[in-house]
């Protein structure tokens, strides 16, 4: 409904779906969570409460802004696929590797196009011109053909340490073992052994403790923490039996 899945997808190709990132958890969650806390904060001022009203529909319109903004000013007027940010410029693309992997370029900026193509052994100066939209389709297949050459490993090799924006698209499983993530210890392990992320973004004062325990089950802990909140024995077994709340009481078998 916002319009912003006919954005997205290759050229030719049907409109496709970004999992469900992009209204239940930026739009929908992230949105009402931002909500909340501005309505906290606005209430550390006048001391009133106020409704919240976020809606999964108005959140991914107003994170598509950009778009709406980009097709005046010419960075998103071509057909899906064609534009900036969306397949349609080599470099911004993700490219396969010999051994079956990806790539993800995003040398946008002059400073790291030069150093994309650098790294992919060209001579900048026998190129046209980077923002050359009809020259794109061709750029594109002489860059795939390159990247075919080698490994994602080499490219890594060759692309670490420099500026060109190009990484190598990982796994989940690699994504936790990848040296940058490690060093920044941006994935955790919990008791049961299972990885995920850590909680972002990181605060210096007051930074999020990470629990390392098994997600709860749902209604696992719905009689103690409304005991917590002062309901009664009775009260919670009349909310169960009406259905409102679901318990989950696990039992070993032994």
């Amino acid at each position: 409904l916002p319009g912003v899945l006919s954005k997205l997808g290759r050229k030719n190709e049907n409109p496709y779906a970004p999992v469900n990132l992009l209204a239940d958890f930026a739009g929908g969650g992230v949105m009402c969570a931002l909500g909340i806390v501005m309505a906290l904060f606005e209430r550390a001022r006048s001391g009133r409460g106020q409704v919240i009203d976020a809606s999964m529909v108005e959140g991914v319109a107003y994170l598509s802004s950009f778009l709406w903004k980009s097709e005046n000013l010419g960075f998103w007027s071509q057909p899906r696929g064609e534009n900036l940010l969306d397949g349609g410029a080599p470099f911004y693309e993700i490219y396969r590797t010999s051994d079956g992997k990806f790539m993800a370029v995003g040398a946008i900026e002059p400073k790291f196009y030069n150093q994309l193509i650098k790294g992919l052994g060209l001579n900048l100066d026998e190129l046209p011109a980077q923002l050359s939209i009809s020259d794109w389709p061709e750029m594109k297949k002489k860059f795939a053909s390159i990247f075919a050459q080698k490994t994602q490993a080499e490219w890594c090799s060759i692309f670490d340490s420099t500026d060109a924006c190009v990484t190598p698209v990982l796994s989940f499983d690699d994504a936790a073992s990848h040296q940058h993530n490690k060093e920044r210890h941006s994935f955790i392990k919990n008791d049961q052994g299972e990885i995920s992320p850590r909680p972002a973004p990181v605060l210096s004062r007051t930074p999020a403790v990470p629990s390392c325990k098994r997600e709860p089950f749902i209604g696992e802990h719905t009689e103690e923490i409304l005991l917590e909140y002062g309901f009664t024995k009775q009260e919670i077994a009349k909310l169960h039996s009406d259905k409102v709340i679901k318990f989950n009481n696990l039992k070993a078998s032994l």
